[in-house]
């Protein structure tokens, strides 16, 4: 099966694969391109989390204000400067924050949640789940799916992309680090919405 050279770079662009592999994939997917970008998402994927071990110390910080009322700055790091200076990561930097303005999330990762807020939560999903006659075998699922989808709403990495909403911010993250060659990390975030305190 023949696939178009044009198919072939709008994969290696999507993903950060060489061409060769681009091909393969097509090939494999029998020119489904959709097919064909999963596979090398999963492969891609699999390469930023190896590299998700090194160290990011360099990066940029951020701003974005809507309409003069929210107001956000994030720290994103990465390992070169030459990563930090470069188109994608400062659009990469940009959509984090004007996401962060958009979707307000609370935490960066779910392991910020603090231990605390996480029993809270829990305990009030039990409550209720027991108070609805939920089967008792099956409250401890229902809510666990309960806690992880409250949580996910309102962690960063977790939350669906407010430009792309099929792919989560963390996914973006992964499709940058696959592309770009080097770990990143959103360090810090800080949202300000005007007469709403913290």
């Amino acid at each position: 099966m023949s696939v178009s050279l044009e198919e072939i770079k709008k994969l290696k662009e999507l993903t950060g694969v060489g061409l060769t592999d681009a091909k393969t994939a097509l090939t494999e997917a029998d020119g489904d391109f959709d097919k064909a970008l999963e596979a090398m998402r999963k492969k891609g994927l699999t390469r930023a989390e190896k590299k998700g071990e090194r160290e990011a110390r360099e990066g940029l910080i951020d701003s974005y204000v809507h309409s003069g009322r929210i107001g956000v700055l994030v720290e994103v790091n990465c390992e070169t400067d030459f990563v930090a200076r470069s188109d994608d990561f400062k659009a990469l930097v940009h959509d984090i924050a004007l996401h962060i303005s958009a979707a307000a999330p609370d935490y960066i990762t779910l392991e910020d949640v603090p231990a605390e807020e996480t029993a809270r939560v829990t305990a009030e999903y039990r409550e209720k789940a027991s108070n609805e006659g939920k089967p008792a075998d099956m409250i401890d699922k229902i809510v666990e799916g309960q806690v992880k989808k409250y949580f996910a709403e309102k962690t960063l990495l977790e939350q669906p992309f407010i430009k792309n909403p099929d792919q989560t911010v963390g996914d973006l993250l992964k499709q940058h680090i696959a592309k770009l060659g080097e770990n990143m990390v959103v360090r810090q975030m800080k949202r300000i919405e005007l007469g709403v305190s913290e």
